[in-house]
């Protein structure tokens, strides 16, 4: 790596740090913590969830998986506007009329102490696995340019973070979180018009290649058979729609943003603005895979065969060997921009949780020093684990697949028990138990299926998370009429 690149990237990365560390306060207090004094302008708080969406996973998993494969992944972002019309018009005056910074206050008036636990676990494990997955895609193309001992640049990076997430609060989390995307957007334009650019015979060559690979057309969204066991249009949709209403109707991180946002409107705006955004956006990145498929194809001798067999790599490796000097740090920069962010939004939002959901119901005397001080310390550990999960990430192939099926089986199907919850109907407490007993049966059934050789119907372990939830509703919703009447 030339020094003006190491300049342009060190720059950046202490300058999001200083920034970050700038809205620390001596009087803060846990509120201004959590929810940033409900004070950030709506396009501010969009582009920050604009920003949580696009990770390193998307920055370097989604060009990975197009250069490897096709457009399937892609309707995943297809399924956006359906959450965001939904959290425009329902989930965003849901929460902020209620006022509670936690996504699960909720489901313990309705169900119980345990909903809330429940759901709260399930939702910091997942925060954990996915910024495991972020921070090892972070080291990887430091490790690709320097040769940098992955362990060392994993740790480091987790400690910046951390740093200025626990220092700084929300504000400074969704202030970095739109500057950083910003830069990404901006380096990802750069990246592509770059790549077809260098195409030997032109940018068109890009995509006659693309369409005519031997194995199928590049831009291919997947079957559109009604096969539950393949990643087809279908599952991927039905995927989509049910873990991105999940991300907008009880994700800890959204619902903070709900919440920081000045007013109702602003709120709402952000809702849409963010989910839209990310549309495009994902279009871009598959793209750029696609090409780099294309470049390389037309450039055999360019690329070495052991990148070829880590599809993850090719895109850092592009970077370091094709672009010029300067460019290069400012695309390591926007690939930082990325999983910076998402990781200070789960640091933050787990930080949140722990203190709501388990610190504050044990500890109701406590002052808002002890609370600031559990969120500081909070955020420190959940770093930590994040970084045990990065390091046991290294031996996976495709980091796209590895934190889908995570997601899937982590959510616990919790968006079924907060649409029981929702319904106008009064749901037995009994039968809600009854019925995440049995989501998480099916879960696990379909999670295992594979691995253990179990019998019966193997399904895609993307559909855990629909059916999870489906049978968390509708079973918990079956048992609450089945109950009133043997009670008539």
């Amino acid at each position: 790596m030339h020094s003006i690149d190491f300049i342009v990237f060190l720059a950046f990365t202490i300058g999001i740090v200083a920034f970050g560390c700038s809205f620390f306060r001596k009087d803060g207090s846990a509120d201004e913590f959590t929810s940033a004094g409900h004070s950030v302008p709506g396009w501010v708080v969009g582009m920050s969830i604009f920003a949580t969406y696009v990770s390193s996973i998307s920055y370097i998993g989604y060009p990975g998986k197009a250069f490897a494969a096709d457009w399937n992944a892609f309707v995943f972002s297809l399924s956006i506007p359906i959450a965001s019309f939904f959290a425009a018009k329902y989930f965003v005056p849901f929460y902020r009329k209620r006022g509670s910074v936690s996504a699960y206050t909720f489901l313990e008036e309705k169900f119980g102490p345990w909903a809330r636990f429940y759901a709260s676990a399930c939702y910091l494990l997942t925060q954990i696995a996915r910024m495991g997955s972020i921070l090892y895609l972070l080291a990887v193309p430091m490790y690709i340019l320097m040769g940098w001992n992955i362990y060392v640049v994993i740790i480091l990076t987790s400690a910046a973070i951390i740093l200025y997430s626990m220092m700084g609060g929300l504000k400074a989390v969704i202030w970095a979180d739109a500057m950083q995307g910003i830069i990404l957007i901006g380096g990802a334009v750069l990246c592509l018009a770059i790549l077809l650019f260098k195409m030997p015979e032109g940018p068109m060559q890009a995509f006659s290649l693309a369409v005519d690979s031997p194995s199928g057309n590049k831009f291919s969204l997947g079957a559109f058979s009604a096969d539950l066991t393949k990643s087809t249009f279908w599952v991927c949709l039905i995927y989509g729609i049910f873990i991105n209403l999940q991300n907008y109707g009880i994700d800890q991180n959204y619902v903070q943003r709900y919440h920081a946002a000045k007013t109702n409107r602003q709120a709402r705006f952000s809702a849409l603005f963010g989910g839209y955004l990310f549309i495009p956006v994902s279009a871009l990145f598959f793209l750029i895979g696609t090409v780099l498929y294309s470049y390389y194809t037309a450039n055999p001798l360019l690329l070495p065969a052991a990148m070829t067999a880590r599809p993850d790599y090719v895109f850092p490796y592009f970077i370091v060997s094709e672009l010029p000097v300067g460019l290069r740090g400012l695309l390591i920069a926007s690939i930082f921009a990325a999983g910076m962010s998402t990781v200070s939004t789960s640091v933050n939002s787990a930080a949140t949780i722990v203190l709501t959901d388990y610190f504050k119901p044990f500890f109701p005397q406590a002052t808002d020093r002890h609370h600031l001080a559990v969120l500081r310390i909070s955020s420190v550990v959940v770093g930590l684990l994040g970084i045990i999960v990065a390091i046991a990430m290294l031996s996976v192939e495709s980091i796209i697949d590895a934190w889908w099926n995570l997601s899937s089986i982590f959510s616990g199907g919790m968006l079924g028990l907060f649409l029981l919850g929702c319904i106008p109907k009064k749901i037995n407490r009994q039968a809600a138990i009854i019925g995440c007993v049995c989501g998480v049966a099916v879960i696990g059934w379909i999670s295992l299926a594979d691995i253990c050789d179990l019998p019966g119907i193997h399904l895609h372990k993307y559909l855990a998370i629909v059916l999870g939830t489906s049978a968390i509703f509708l079973i918990g919703f079956f048992a609450t009429a089945i109950m009133k009447s043997r009670t008539n």
